[in-house]
């Protein structure tokens, strides 16, 4: 097979945007050299890493040598950066993968919606002979947001260019890092378990006005709150720390990957309030460790997990999930995760392979075109 040399560019390189690029570039058969830039102030980045990533080219001699394809994240206005990029790299194929889009995201303060960082998503979009989001949510999501944006425009709706996204549109999961599967249930109460990035979007006042509850209710059960935390991290966990002490177990980001994969094996489900989640890697790697999920029935979960794991999305309705979990696991009956096949579907294994295969797809096809 043709190891293609590919230019990949990651704006925002961290959290799942880093793990995705990272892994794939481990694994794949091509050959991929990534140019990214540090995962902070997520809008500057937006703006100005079309000009950024060009001179980082240049100044390490990239522009200098042959590549076949371009490959990108959703943070870079990839229609601005072939403008503005060397001649040789402007007819390149493209492919941009979609970790998240900008008129799905919650918006926090009660300013409207930013529409020019939707509108470099459509271009991005444009631009690309291939665009992959890591699910159905993602993608939907995006052309409906857009088709809403668009009919608000006072004239030139750009007819068409919604046909022209969904025609060049591929689903491709992202990988995971499977965790080995504990062998035997855990004793004691009830361990609960969030992985999430300690901000608004994920809904962590929900989460703990529920475990309030279960406190109030005498149900007992064990906590463990671990994820990324940032500068800015919301108050509630603060609060939360210091009513639900008693019940911690574990408290704070893991650094080392060895003390996370532990902490997911010590639990017994994974629990999300999302308000935002266009995919779900925390929730899927928890799950390989052998935890249950208790999911919302809405954004991405439906399309990873049974209705059996699925709650509906309300605090009462986590409520009285988690306590019928409590109750099981003290009456002796072992909880059952989803079967390890439903996360394996989505291990580096196949991950890489579908993303190796779409970029030398993309390629080929340019090359058709370009002959023709």
């Amino acid at each position: 097979m043709t190891a293609r040399r590919v230019l990949a560019i990651d704006p925002y390189h961290g959290g799942s945007h880093r793990a995705l690029l990272d892994g794939w570039a481990e694994r794949s058969r091509h050959r991929i050299t990534p140019v990214t830039l540090p995962p902070y102030h997520w809008k500057w980045r937006m703006r100005h890493a079309p000009v950024t990533v060009r001179d980082h080219i240049r100044r390490q001699g990239l522009d200098r040598q042959t590549w076949d394809a371009v490959w990108c994240t959703s943070m870079l206005n990839l229609a601005e950066f072939l403008g503005l990029a060397p001649r040789a790299m402007r007819r390149l194929p493209a492919v941009a993968y979609f970790h998240e889009n900008q008129l799905a995201y919650p918006v926090r303060h009660s300013d409207p919606r930013d529409a020019h960082f939707a509108l470099t998503n459509l271009t991005t979009a444009l631009a690309a002979d291939r665009v992959c989001f890591n699910s159905e949510h993602n993608r939907d999501t995006l052309l409906g947001g857009l088709e809403a944006l668009l009919a608000k425009m006072p004239d030139h709706r750009l007819p068409g260019v919604l046909d022209q996204i969904a025609a060049r549109s591929v689903i491709v999961p992202p990988g995971i890092q499977l965790v080995p599967r504990r062998a035997s249930p855990l004793p004691g109460p009830l361990r609960v378990l969030w992985a999430a990035r300690w901000e608004f979007d994920k809904g962590p006042d929900a989460f703990f006005e529920a475990l309030s509850e279960l406190d109030r209710r005498q149900v007992p059960f064990r906590l463990s709150v671990v994820g990324e935390q940032f500068g800015e991290v919301p108050e509630g966990f603060t609060r939360a720390h210091r009513v639900l002490e008693s019940h911690i177990d574990h408290w704070g980001y893991r650094a080392s990957r060895s003390d996370y994969e532990a902490v997911l094996r010590a639990s017994d489900v994974v629990v999300s309030t999302a308000e935002h989640e266009f995919f779900g890697i925390a929730i899927l790697e928890a799950v390989s460790a052998g935890c249950v999920p208790v999911v919302p029935a809405r954004l991405a979960y439906p399309e990873l997990f049974p209705a059996d794991f699925l709650y509906d999305g309300t605090t009462t309705g986590l409520v009285e999930r988690l306590t019928a979990l409590a109750r099981q696991k003290a009456a002796g009956v072992r909880l059952q995760p989803p079967p390890v096949s439903l996360v394996e579907r989505f291990s580096w294994t196949h991950a890489s392979e579908q993303m190796d295969d779409l970029l030398e797809q993309t390629v080929r096809i340019s090359c058709e075109v370009s002959r023709a």
